[in-house]
Formats: C-alpha cells, structure tokens, sequence
C-alpha cells in the first residue's frame, strides 16, 4: 500500500545549465555568493557539490578567500568533490584540488592531522578535502585563529548540533565568534532525528538561507516521473513477507533492520544468505571485486553485493566495485546493514527496501533519497518500508504502536517533502484569483513579519519534522486529543520552543500555516461541475467557502493514520487503538487554561459537567481538564500546610 503516490512532470528544468555549465540549484545558490554565512538546503542529486565549487572558486577569486576547507561525514562522499574542468562549461576557474590533500584516503588521524597543518602553511595550496572527524581533530591541534580568510563547507551539515557536547557544533560556533571566516553549510534534510536544532536561533539569523526542495528538483526531471512511498505489514519473520515485496526487475538497496531491533533475528549473515535464497542460487562469486552472481527462478543471471558482512578486506572490495559503477549492468541489488545510505550514489536504483522501521526522519530521507536520482532506466521511483504488524497477543504490542505511529509521522513529513505544495492567500473577496496550486482561506492573516515570511519561505518543513518528533504530538495523532488542543496549544508551545522570538500574533500566524498546510496537503479535492470542493474530516467543503476557523477545527493528522490503518486486520486495529488509550497524554497547564472557558461554556449550554466517558474526544478532554484542575488545586492546598 503506497500512502503517497506523487506524480511528477518531467519537465527537465532541474537539469539544464546556463552558460556557466549551472543547473537551477546551483545558480540559486551562487546568487548568494557574497554572504559571508550561507546555508544550502537542497535534496541528493541536485548538486550541491558542485555549488560549493562555484562560490568556492568565486570566493578564492574575488573575495579575499585564501583557503576552501570541505568537511565531509565519511571518506566515500569526497568522491563527489573530485576535481571538475569547470571552465569547459564557460565557468572562470576550474576545481583542482590537490591529491595530496584529499585526506579521505586510508590511514591514521595523526598523518591526516599533519597534512592538515601543513596545507594551512602552504601559500599555493588553495583546496583541501577531510572527513568531519579529520577537521575536529585538526581543530583542537591548530585552534579557530587558523580559519581566517578560509571557506570552510561543511557537508551533510545535520550532524551539526546545537548541544554543547556535539563536537562539530562547538567547532562551528568558535569559529563564527572567532574569525573572519566563511562558511557554507549544506544538507539535504536540515532536521535532526534527536530533535536538537542544528544551529541556535541567534547562530541561525546569521546565516542566508538557500533552499531548493524535493518537488522542484524532481518536477525537473527528464526521465522519473512518478514516486511511491508504502508501508508492508508482516507477521513473524520478515523474511517470509520479503518475497511479495521484493521486485527482481527492479534495481534495489535492501537494507536489513539492525541487529538491536525487534525486527532482527540477530544472525545477519544468516538473513543475507536467507535473502539470497529468495533472490536465486549462487552461480559465481567474483572474488576481485566480491560481488554474488546469482541465478534466478527465470533463468535470469543478477549480480548482487552485500554491505552486510563486515570483514573489513571483503567490504572494502564491494565499496571499491560500487564507487565505480558506469553502466546499468554493473549491479542489480545491494544488500546493507547501517551503509549504502548518506552520500552514497546508484543512479540507477529503482528500489529502497528498507526492513524495520527507522527511528530517524533524515535516515528515512537519506534513504529515499537514494532511489530518486534521475536515470534513463526508470520512469518511477519506490520506497518501501516493511514493518512487523503489532501482536495483540504479545507484551511488545506498546513498541510496535509506537513505530506505527513513527510510520505515520514519516509519512506525513515525506507527503511534505516530495508532493506539490499548495500555496495559501487570505481571502480578500469572492472575485479573487484562484489557480490550480492556489487557495484562499478566509480569515487566514495576511500581513505578515518578515521573521514570519522567512519561516514559511525556508523553514517550514523543517518546523514541521520538529513537530512531528515531539513526543506529545505522536501520542495524539490516532485522534484520541481534540483538534483544538492539537492546533491551538501542542503547536504554539513547540513553535514557542524553537522560535522563542516571536510574539504571540507571529506564533498564532505561523501555527495557522503550518494546520493549513498540513489539513490541505493530505486532503482530497474534487471537482462537480465548475465548482471544487474538499474533503476535511467527514465533510465535503466548497474550496470557494474556506475558512482558518474551519481547518484550525480539523486534527491534521487524522488522514494520515486512517489511510495506514485500512491494511492492518480489525483484531490488530482494536489492539492498537486499545493500546492507544494507555499512551494517552498528560495534561498540561497551557492546555488546562485554555480549556477553562470552554468547559464553562458546556457546563451553561448542556447544565451538566463534561463526562469521562463520552464518546465526543472534546468532552472527554474537558472533563479530564476537570481533574487535572482539581489535583492541582489539591497539590497546592497540600503545599501551604
């Protein structure tokens, strides 16, 4: 069951260049080229790299930038920032790095750390490559003083935290309030999976954003038109499920869940052979490079690799072979466990396999990510995510909700992501403009801050992952919380932690936008006659009559975990919704206040108070107001004796 299922355009626009051989990402991005702190947001495939080398080149030429410093998270990544013949493409300068400097080669840190030192000597020397690791260790020997009049760009910058014990966080923060230096810090999901922000808001400001997202980059595709997101369900082992998911036509990344999951049988090497046993027989191992030739049913010969096995001289064998890959029938399926994932580049995938749920939205965006890469093979990309189904029977039935509801919140980010979005004006009359991609909403607030502009023109996304990682969000999206309290307290108490700077007009707007955004998004509209309408909740709503009112009325989860819900059998429904129950969330006092009035308002219209029992989730939650008010009273009255 694919719970997304987006439809592109092929329009090709992502990928031509102009006369400086720059595709539209990279243009954007080198319109920013003067700022001394840029930030480039932008998915895998796009070019980020290449963007680097273009301001990089710029800065060296132009801008009194002496050094470029690529920080990179593993070796296999410093592939892409290989020397470039630039100029062929009509570009001023050409990327020549120095081998000798490329420090993502085998060895020790203490060797990379002297090389390191020396490049910094050397006058003539202008480009060095290292991993983040290399950088950390280089940084303590060398200190922040160094980096003045360097460009330093830090790759995959979402390992970059704003907590005093991330390493790279604090590097980055010395050398902001310590020198001259410029910074580049680029990424394809901006969110961690822990929650903590990257960058402090104060850090933040300083930074000009460039953001180029999923839908415009795969809008402007020549060939993939079409990607899919589904979510299996299996019972007992995953192995016995592998085979109705698992398309031998198709280029696939299997990635295996980890050995400390449920998921797990513990025995990796025993699953690889399992799944090469669901794949075919082994007709030859090519002992060079480590790659399994294996026979299918069909008679078909697939070559296979696996990342799975660690014996360092076997994987370093299959990495090698993979790096070069140059044509379509180099590989057919890639078996991994914690690998063939960040950075890693098969145009050619067709399929992510990925088996246990990941804990990590950006995992899941890195794994997506390496399915969506633009190639003549494929028309459509697929992302499949094989989960165990929740045993009513079993004691870990309270886990296997909450990677349901972990399933859900991934697929909302990633409608988010990668479909079209809609964009929302304040319905000024009836006469106003409508286009396909637009909607006017009455009552939505038009004037806008710029703190609030800038939010939705670049952060909204990553707002929106921060939401959905809160803990308290995730326990109320089955609908168990009133649409209220979602929409007008657990939202503008989160958007209140991350962006404690805004007053609360900016935040009531900002939540407004990111309710809209969401109801709208994951909502279907049909046409009758030259009409439109949508559909929020169980109602049909003229497009011509909405209101902020009505979508704030709307839980903007719900349609999500319906839509997953339909594939699991009503026994496993009932004891999700049962198990739900328990993980019910605690009141808060943010939300008791504002529930004062309201269970005032029932107690005048109705002459009764709200009941516990009642099947209305709003009266439940008022009468669970009630009590929390009561213990808090009594906690109080205690206190004084």
């Amino acid at each position: 069951m694919n719970i997304i299922n987006v439809q592109y355009n092929q329009t090709g626009k992502s990928q031509l260049t102009d006369n400086n051989g720059m595709r539209e990402m990279q243009q954007r991005a080198y319109a920013a080229n003067q700022s001394q702190y840029i930030l480039l947001k932008s998915p895998p495939a796009s070019g980020k790299s290449r963007a680097l080398m273009f301001i990089g080149l710029e800065k060296l030429k132009n801008q009194n930038i002496k050094k470029v410093i690529v920080a990179v998270p593993e070796r296999s990544i410093a592939k892409s920032f290989s020397a470039n013949k630039l100029s062929l493409q009509g570009f001023h300068s050409d990327w020549e790095p120095n081998e000798r400097f490329n420090l993502c080669s085998p060895g020790g840190e203490s060797r990379k750390v002297e090389a390191f030192k020396e490049f910094m000597r050397l006058e003539d020397e202008k480009i060095l490559i290292c991993t983040h690791s290399t950088l950390r260790f280089a940084f303590d020997k060398i200190g922040s003083e160094s980096f003045n009049n360097c460009l330093l760009a830090i790759d995959e910058f979402h390992h970059v935290s704003a907590d005093y014990e991330n390493k790279l966080g604090e590097l980055l923060r010395d050398i902001m309030r310590n020198t001259n230096a410029h910074i580049i810090a680029m990424t394809g999901s901006y969110f961690r999976g822990d929650s903590i922000p990257v960058l402090m808001p104060e850090d933040e400001i300083k930074f000009t954003k460039v953001t180029y997202n999923y839908y415009e980059q795969l809008d402007g595709y020549k060939y993939m038109k079409s990607l899919g997101i589904g979510f299996h369900f299996y019972q007992e082992k995953y192995i016995g499920a592998l085979k109705y998911v698992l398309d031998l036509n198709k280029k696939t990344i299997i990635h295996i869940p980890s050995v400390n999951s449920g998921e797990s049988t513990k025995e990796k090497l025993r699953e690889v052979d399992q799944i090469f046993d669901i794949i075919g027989t082994v007709e030859h191992i090519d002992a060079e490079n480590n790659i399994f030739h294996l026979r299918t049913a069909d008679g078909r010969l697939l070559k296979v690799a696996d990342l799975v096995n660690d014996d360092p001289m076997l994987r370093s064998k299959t990495i090698n072979y993979l790096r070069n890959i140059n044509n379509i029938e180099d590989i057919d399926i890639i078996l991994a466990l914690g690998m063939a994932k960040e950075g890693f580049d098969w145009p050619y995938c067709e399929h992510a396999l990925t088996i246990g749920y990941r804990g990590s939205l950006t995992e899941i965006i890195q794994i997506i990510g390496r399915c969506t890469r633009d190639s003549m093979n494929k028309e459509h990309a697929q992302f499949t995510n094989l989960i165990a189904e929740p045993d009513a029977e079993s004691d870990e039935i309270t886990n296997s909700v909450n990677n349901i509801l972990k399933a859900i919140t991934a697929s909302l980010l990633m409608e988010e992501v990668l479909a079209p979005k809609f964009k929302f004006n304040p319905k000024i009359n009836k006469l106003e403009h409508q286009d396909e991609h637009t909607i006017n909403i009455k009552g939505l607030n038009g004037d806008l801050t710029d703190n609030v502009k800038n939010i939705i023109m670049n952060d909204l996304t990553d707002l929106k992952a921060r939401i959905l990682q809160d803990s308290e969000i995730s326990k109320a999206l089955p609908g168990n919380v009133p649409a209220e309290t979602i929409n007008k307290v657990m939202i503008p108490k989160i958007i209140r932690e991350v962006y404690p700077e805004l007053d609360e007009e900016e935040n009531t707007t900002l939540s407004e936008y990111i309710v809209a955004q969401t109801v709208l998004n994951t909502s279907s509209i049909s046409q009758v006659g030259n009409k439109k309408f949508i559909q929020l909740a169980d109602k049909f709503i003229n497009v011509d009559e909405l209101d902020i009112d009505l979508i704030m009325s709307v839980n903007p989860f719900q349609n999500a975990f319906e839509v997953l819900s339909k594939s699991l059998t009503p026994k496993v429904f009932k004891a999700i919704q049962q198990c739900i129950r328990a993980l019910k969330i605690k009141m808060t006092d943010d939300e008791a206040v504002y529930l004062w009035p309201k269970i005032n308002e029932f107690v005048r219209i109705t002459g009764k108070q709200p009941n516990i029992d009642s099947l209305d989730p709003a009266e439940r939650r008022m009468a669970e107001a009630i009590i929390y008010l009561k213990q808090l009273k009594l906690n109080a009255t205690n206190a004084q004796k």
